[in-house]
């Protein structure tokens, strides 16, 4: 397998984060471990199939955390590492900047790609 390699540091950080989902999941995790459900009700607009790839991904990659407790019914609770801890503290200056520009982000036109 080829090894990784970046141009700049924001070149990895991006291909970690990769697509629009993560960065909700990192800041909902945030907050506590979730249930798959828990999860799923509160990142708005994400299909079961797109969550559980993402979950996957980020377990991969060591974001994540899953946790299967051997009861019945059975429960999976998901939280962040140490080092998805550390990447969601890294994404907060960029989460207040959209805070911050908001409103003005929302008025621009939608285009095909974010669509």
């Amino acid at each position: 397998m080829k090894k990784r390699e970046y141009t700049c540091g924001l070149d990895a950080a991006i291909d970690v984060m990769g697509g629009k989902w993560k960065g909700l999941i990192l800041f909902w995790l945030g907050e506590g471990p979730l249930r798959f459900g828990e999860l799923r009700r509160t990142v708005a607009g994400i299909s079961e199939r797109m969550l559980i790839l993402q979950l996957r991904e980020m377990q991969t990659s060591g974001l994540v955390h899953r946790e299967v407790h051997h009861q019945v019914p059975p429960k999976v609770e998901y939280s962040l590492t140490e080092f998805g801890q550390s990447l969601r503290v890294a994404l907060e200056p960029l989460g207040q900047w959209g805070e911050e520009h908001m409103e003005r982000l929302e008025a621009l036109p939608r285009t095909g790609a974010s669509s």
